[in-house]
């Protein structure tokens, strides 16, 4: 989603700020722009498209300012063009923003009738607006920013400048993430500490409702309630340093072969390997006692959840609800008071998640989030945090976040099983021996990727992909249909295999490759009876399997042969074949794999 950077200097505000931005281009966006105070007069400098071409435009323009804001646009409302991209101003103020003003129509009519005259096609210039409304009528910044506020319906993080006043700036968050940064003598505002880490490592986090009047020596915070408040600074754990894609062509295959070390990092945080069980969890929460368990989130994080509850139900004997975030307030769902929901997200700033977890403790529920950034708005809003320990993932397309939640929701369904007394503990150690496999099988994968490559070619010429899995394999095959869709921009959809004969098998023809995730379990059999369907009718079948699996199944396919290993490991290992075949195809498409278009990292809006 859109970036925010704003900084209160000693130097020239726009090199800052470009610096600044670029560390947030893995959030996504499609135009950029800075607006600086020069001398006390407002100047801005925008350009669509990547950062590059703003910063081509900055060596012309040569603003000096010390003060500025910066921002990339994620285009919402209006098309990706320059008089769309932010910063917006008026003769008084520049401001930034990043979320959705949902009653922008009512209040731009508003706005032209007294007068305004509108540049963009955006909702975030009723915001400058409306301020400048304020300001025209003798009101002070703090209370001109407040009264807009107040008027605003929707999520949204914003940073200010105004006119004749480098001295001051300020933001303000509803539902959107902002951040504030101390430095000696300097300021700074960001949509996350990546933004900031290479200005500061002293991060304060502001709380949904939040307002801040920045000066260069000091921040003042005002609540929803308009009452001050303290919001101390932190040191960040992020890097200074720009993350970089080492050896390889692009992050996603850089973070795609992180996963055996980040993977294993994971493990060993919930799993004691050498004693062959699970890590006391500090939890707070008596699994023995809960009757289900709800789980929330959105895209990948959702298929995670969906392998996560054939874990729950078969280790813990506990039932799961599972909703997709976007779905789950709105059906109005009655939870158990004092039960538990579970919430996953990669960034911790979700806004359909987030909106999950506020209803589910409005409903009385304890909430817990696996998350990956744990300074993030769900991760401060949860009862008790399970982190997945990746690290930064720069990659739109999550690959090492997934499998890293997966890790984590085994650890705790293994560890739930053992709470409620329906697992045995020579079971706890044959699982927790297993899942201890997992970076090295990984690493066994990564070695098939030429293999995989060359199948990626012929993929790349459909038009169409299906994929097929059951069991856990199921959602690995919704997982690889979702990355080949985002990525490639090939159609793809993922099936239970079981299904289809139920409808998708109408599509099958020599021109329609079937991908099926199918390890040698207890469900195989079930699954080659599906491949012979897709053989018989002449299907191309891509086969990702084990060597028992790849002979029994006996059919003609091009074939990803993965080593053997305990079913219920299959979700993490497999995920990586099909995340390869989804980057080579895309990579022979010729697409940006790391920025697709129109995909956001993180999305804080509804």
């Amino acid at each position: 989603m859109c970036g925010i950077v704003g900084i209160l200097g000693t130097r020239a505000a726009a090199p800052l700020l470009v610096d600044s931005l670029k560390r947030l281009e893995y959030r996504g966006y499609d135009s950029a722009g800075v607006a600086t105070l020069e001398d006390g007069r407002l100047a801005r400098c925008r350009a669509e498209g990547k950062l590059k071409h703003l910063e081509d435009r900055l060596k012309a323009t040569r603003l000096t300012g010390r003060t500025g804001i910066g921002h990339t646009r994620w285009a919402t409302h209006g098309a990706p063009t320059e008089s769309n991209a932010h910063p917006h101003a008026t003769d008084r103020l520049a401001l930034v923003h990043n979320g959705i003003i949902e009653n922008y129509r009512e209040l731009r009519g508003e706005l032209e009738q007294c007068g305004a005259v509108f540049a963009s096609d955006t909702d975030t210039e009723v915001i400058a607006h409306l301020i400048d409304l304020g300001l025209a009528s003798g009101a002070a910044p703090k209370e001109a920013v407040e009264a807009a506020l107040r008027r605003l319906r929707g999520a949204f993080a914003i940073a200010v400048l105004f006119g004749g006043d480098d001295e001051l700036m300020i933001g303000a968050r509803r539902g959107s993430p902002l951040a504030i940064g101390h430095g000696d003598g300097e300021m700074y505002l960001g949509s996350d500490a990546i933004a900031l880490a290479p200005l500061t490592d002293q991060i304060a986090y502001l709380e949904d409702g939040d307002l801040a009047v920045l000066i260069r020596t000091g921040v003042d915070v005002f609540d929803a309630d308009g009452r001050p408040v303290e919001r101390p600074p932190t040191r960040a754990t992020v890097t200074s340093l720009l993350v970089d894609k080492g050896n390889h062509r692009h992050f996603m295959l850089k973070e795609i072969n992180e996963q055996p070390e980040v993977v294993g990092h994971t493990l060993a945080h919930y799993l004691d390997l050498t004693g062959g069980r699970c890590k006391p969890l500090d939890l707070g929460v008596d699994f023995a006692r809960l009757d289900r368990l709800s789980i929330t989130a959105c895209g990948t994080a959702y298929y995670a959840g969906m392998v996560a509850r054939y874990w729950f139900e078969r280790f813990a004997r506990l039932p799961i609800d599972i909703d997709i975030a976007s779905e789950f307030r709105y059906r109005e769902q009655p939870l158990a008071k004092k039960g538990l929901s579970l919430v996953i997200s990669q960034s911790g700033e979700t806004a359909d998640t987030l909106a999950s977890l506020r209803y589910a403790k409005a409903e009385g529920q304890q909430v817990a989030a696996v998350v990956n950034v744990e300074q993030s708005t769900i991760a401060r809003e949860a009862d008790m945090i399970l982190p997945t320990l990746a690290g930064p993932e720069i990659g739109v397309a999550s690959t090492k976040a997934f499998t890293c939640q997966l890790a984590v929701l085994a650890c705790l369904a293994i560890a739930a099983g053992r709470a409620r007394n329906v697992l045995p503990e020579a079971e706890e150690a044959r699982l927790v021996a297993a899942f201890a496999e997992v970076p090295r099988l990984m690493s066994q994968v990564l070695r098939l990727e030429d293999g995989i490559e060359a199948i990626a070619r012929d993929l790349g010429r459909a038009e169409h992909v299906l994929y097929l899995g059951r069991g856990t394999s199921y959602p690995i095959a919704l997982e690889g249909a979702l990355k080949l869709k985002e990525i490639s921009y090939i159609h793809a959809e993922g099936y239970a295999a079981g299904e289809l004969k139920h409808g998708p098998i109408a599509l099958i023809d020599e021109a329609m490759p079937v991908v099926v995730i199918a390890p040698h379990d207890h469900v195989f059999e079930k699954t080659v009876s599906n491949v012979q369907e897709v053989a018989a009718r002449d299907g191309r079948i891509i086969l990702v399997s084990d060597e028992a699996g790849i002979s029994a199944a006996g059919v003609n396919a091009d074939r990803v042969v993965v080593p053997s290993m305990p079913a219920e490991i299959t979700p993490l290992v497999y995920a990586l074949p099909v995340q390869l075949l989804a980057y080579h195809t895309a990579v022979f498409m010729g697409t940006d794999v790391d920025q697709p278009r129109n995909l956001a990292k993180s999305v804080t809006v509804e």
